[in-house]
C-alpha cells in the first residue's frame, strides 16, 4: 500500500507481530489487513489467545508492529517517532477497556470533562458537554457519584462516555461489557453502539459474544494470526 485512502479511517496492510518466548518465537499476527471506513462498527471475535488485544494495541498506536503499514485517516503512522504517535492517539483514536480505569477520586462528570479539558476546551464548556454526553447514556442522576459508588454498568458506561469526549474518529474497544452479567452486558453494548452511531464514529470491537458482533455493521473472526470475514 503506497498511501491510505481519505475515505478510509483505518487501513492496514500485511501486519505481522511476533513475541519471543524464551527461545522461541511465537507469531500472533501474521499479515493482517483490514480497512475501516468512517462510522462504520468492526466486530472482532476469536478465541481467548487469538491475538484480539494484540491488534487492537498495534492498530492503536501503543505497540509497535514488526511489519505492514497501519494508516489512520490518511496518515502512515509506520515510521513516526513517539510524539507524532501519542498525538493522533490523543486527537483521532478513542480507547474502552474490560476494566474501565477510571480515577478513582474524581467524579463521572470530572472523568470524562478532564477529556475535553486536553482536548483543549474551556473549564465550563467541559463540565456542559461531559453532562450532555453522561446524560445520553442515561447517566444524568450521577455526574456527581465517584466510581466506587457506582455500578460496574455504570463504570463502563463513565468510560464510554471518556472514549467519546475527544470526537474521535475510531474508537478501539477490547471486551469493553467482558466483566458484566449478560443484561447489564447487552444494554451497555446498545448504548455504547447508540451513541457512537450518533457521533458518526467507527469503531473496532473486540468481543468473545458473538450476539454482541452481530449488531455491528459486519464480523470478522481472527484465526491464526489472519482476519477473515464472517
Amino acid at each position: 500500500m503506497s498511501e491510505g485512502s481519505p475515505n478510509n479511517v483505518l487501513e492496514v496492510a500485511g501486519l505481522r507481530r511476533t513475541f519471543q518466548q524464551g527461545h522461541k518465537s511465537l507469531e500472533i499476527l501474521r499479515g493482517v489487513d483490514i480497512t475501516v471506513r468512517p462510522g462504520e462498527l468492526v466486530g472482532l471475535v476469536g478465541v481467548s489467545g487469538s491475538g484480539k488485544s494484540t491488534l487492537l494495541q498495534t492498530v492503536g498506536l501503543l505497540d509497535r508492529q514488526d511489519h505492514g503499514e497501519i494508516w489512520i485517516d490518511g496518515i502512515e503512522t509506520s515510521e513516526l517517532g513517539d510524539d507524532k504517535r501519542t498525538a493522533i492517539r490523543r486527537e483521532k483514536l478513542g480507547f474502552i477497556y474490560q476494566f474501565h480505569h477510571l480515577l478513582p477520586d474524581f467524579s463521572a462528570i470530572e472523568n470524562v470533562s478532564l477529556a475535553f479539558r486536553i482536548a483543549g476546551e474551556s473549564n465550563s464548556a467541559s463540565q456542559q458537554a461531559a453532562a450532555n454526553l453522561l446524560k445520553s447514556l442515561d447517566l444524568g442522576e450521577r455526574l456527581d457519584h465517584f466510581p466506587s459508588s457506582l455500578s460496574g454498568g455504570e463504570q463502563q458506561r463513565v468510560a464510554i462516555a471518556r472514549a467519546l469526549a475527544a470526537s474521535p474518529s475510531l474508537i478501539l474497544a477490547d471486551e469493553p461489557t467482558g466483566n458484566l452479567d449478560e443484561e447489564t452486558a447487552s444494554r451497555v453494548f446498545d448504548l455504547f453502539v447508540k451513541s457512537v452511531r450518533e457521533q458518526g464514529v467507527a469503531a473496532i470491537i473486540a468481543t468473545h459474544d458473538r450476539a454482541l458482533a452481530s449488531k455491528m455493521d459486519r464480523q470478522l473472526i481472527l484465526t491464526d494470526g489472519q482476519l477473515r470475514q464472517i
